[in-house]
């Protein structure tokens, strides 16, 4: 079986760090790979670092034509919806994200790697997550209570092993900043219709009590009358005059992700999702998560000129 990177599936990490490059003028998308497969974190555990990277699907193709979905694009332009509403787009061509117990560690891996990568990426957009009461994002809600077990979610977010891009995924990136004012000014019990769940047990509206334009009702995606899954790892952002959440979202599949999207904007001849109302998307950016085995192809011999060095405190023994 071909590995995804664990990453993705790591729960439970207070600090986040993502980091967005584009290519540098001239140079050459195979050695921007290249510098990546050989950023090598601390060997051991003790940090507790995780990291994810994915490249820009056109960029990937380029350099693994052989290893690259089909169909999977860039975050090309933007998405038009119901009443002129519009999410843009920020499409990047590498994305880094890592994930650890305390900042300083991301603060270290993420200056390092600035610094590794600038003879062939310039360092576009930075974002800083944390958690916020465990399981909540900054609107009080429950956040990912619709995702998948840690046993199902590889079925969900791998590209199965016989087709092009193997244990690879797409990612969809997106920065949203909350209308906090607005947003607070709600009673609950309207906050609850516009989400689609009470907000103390995270319990979810059934039947005809689910509004129609409620984010939950918006962001199910159905065909056939099945629902097909998203595998989220969204966290809060920001700071307390500005603020929201960090849309992480995987899937062995882009036109769920895609499908998604429409339906929040109401392009698909449905309503726009209310949480749209009090939330502003500030960018949006598709990204293919290759294999772990892709990107070992990419490395070079370990001499150590490439590991990124960051002071872990070694634990009394």
């Amino acid at each position: 079986m071909i590995t995804g990177q664990t990453g993705i599936f790591a729960l439970g990490d207070a600090a986040h760090g993502f980091f967005e490059f584009a290519l540098r003028d001239g140079a050459a998308a195979e050695a921007l790979v290249k510098a990546v497969a050989d950023l090598r974190p601390p060997r051991t555990t003790v940090g507790g670092v995780n990291v994810v990277v994915g490249f820009r699907p056109e960029l990937w193709r380029i350099v693994a034509p052989h290893d690259a979905p089909a169909g999977v694009h860039g975050f090309d332009e933007p998405l038009r919806g119901a009443g002129g509403y519009s999410m843009p787009t920020t499409q990047a061509d590498l994305w880094i994200w890592y994930a650890a117990a305390a900042y300083d560690i991301v603060f270290d891996l993420g200056s390092a790697t600035v610094d590794a990568l600038a003879p062939h990426a310039t360092l576009v957009r930075e974002a800083t997550g944390w958690s916020y009461k465990h399981t909540r994002d900054l609107t009080g809600f429950e956040d990912g209570t619709e995702n998948p077990t840690l046993y199902e979610a590889p079925q969900i977010v791998l590209i199965e092993d016989d087709a092009p891009g193997a244990g690879g995924s797409v990612l969809l990136f997106q920065q949203w900043r909350h209308l906090s004012k607005d947003w607070n000014a709600l009673p609950d019990e309207r906050q609850e219709q516009v989400i689609g769940r009470t907000k103390p047990d995270s319990v979810e509206f059934e039947g005809d009590a689910m509004p129609a334009d409620s984010h939950v009702a918006r962001t199910k995606v159905h065909v056939n009358g099945d629902e097909l899954p998203i595998f989220r790892r969204n966290v809060p952002y920001g700071t307390v005059s500005e603020h929201g959440t960090l849309f992480i979202g995987f899937s062995a599949d882009q036109r769920r992700l895609q499908r998604m999207l429409e339906q929040m904007a109401g392009a698909d001849g449905g309503p726009r999702d209310a949480l749209t109302r009090y939330t502003t998307p500030l960018t949006g950016a598709y990204y293919f998560i290759p294999s772990v085995e892709a990107l070992r192809a990419f490395t070079t011999p370990d001499d150590g000129d490439h590991e990124v060095q960051v002071p872990v405190a070694e634990p009394p023994r």
